[in-house]
């Protein structure tokens, strides 16, 4: 069973967790110090191993990548003023990464960074049969209220008619 300490530390690192190019991503600045390295000895180990790190599991962001990421994360400020692009780790990638860094603590934290993307993945898929359910239920509300409308509409004019009044109903 999962403690309550375990459970705010899934939190955190999801709150962690950012959507780029259609994926899911930790950015090194992040994992870093989840894993309780400096970035720059997270950087080195990954170049070291680039190997290990195909595209799906890693990738560099580009400067345009690079400034929405600060705009949108107050916790990444000190990212603008970065001569250097940051890399961004799929969950796989992060899981490598605790391999290459070999230490202690990012073998413990890679447990609790693979729960909180499972964790995503199941919000997301829940958000989507959802989204699924209410485009639906919005779908059978606008034909009915179509047809109110017409109906609404037919009466206003029939009475406007009468009145002296005329247009024609669609």
């Amino acid at each position: 069973m999962i403690g309550q300490t375990d459970s705010k530390e899934e939190k955190r690192i999801e709150s962690l967790i950012l959507t780029l190019r259609e994926q899911r991503v930790i950015l090194d600045h992040d994992l870093a110090a989840v894993y309780g390295v400096s970035t720059k000895r997270l950087n080195e180990q990954v170049k070291r191993n680039r190997d290990r790190f195909p595209e799906d599991f890693m990738f560099q962001l580009n400067p345009q990548e690079k400034a929405k990421v600060v705009a949108n994360c107050d916790h990444l400020g000190k990212l603008k003023f970065a001569k250097s692009l940051p890399y961004a780790f799929t969950e796989h990638g992060a899981i490598m990464a605790a391999t290459v860094l070999n230490s202690p603590r990012a073998v413990q934290m890679s447990v609790f960074v693979v729960r909180a993307f499972i964790k995503m993945r199941e919000t997301l898929a829940n958000n989507k049969a959802l989204a699924l359910k209410l485009a639906e239920l919005e779908k059978k509300l606008t034909g009915r209220l179509n047809v109110h409308e017409r109906a609404i509409v037919h009466v206003f004019w029939r009475d406007k008619k009468v009145n002296g009044f005329s247009r024609a109903i669609t």
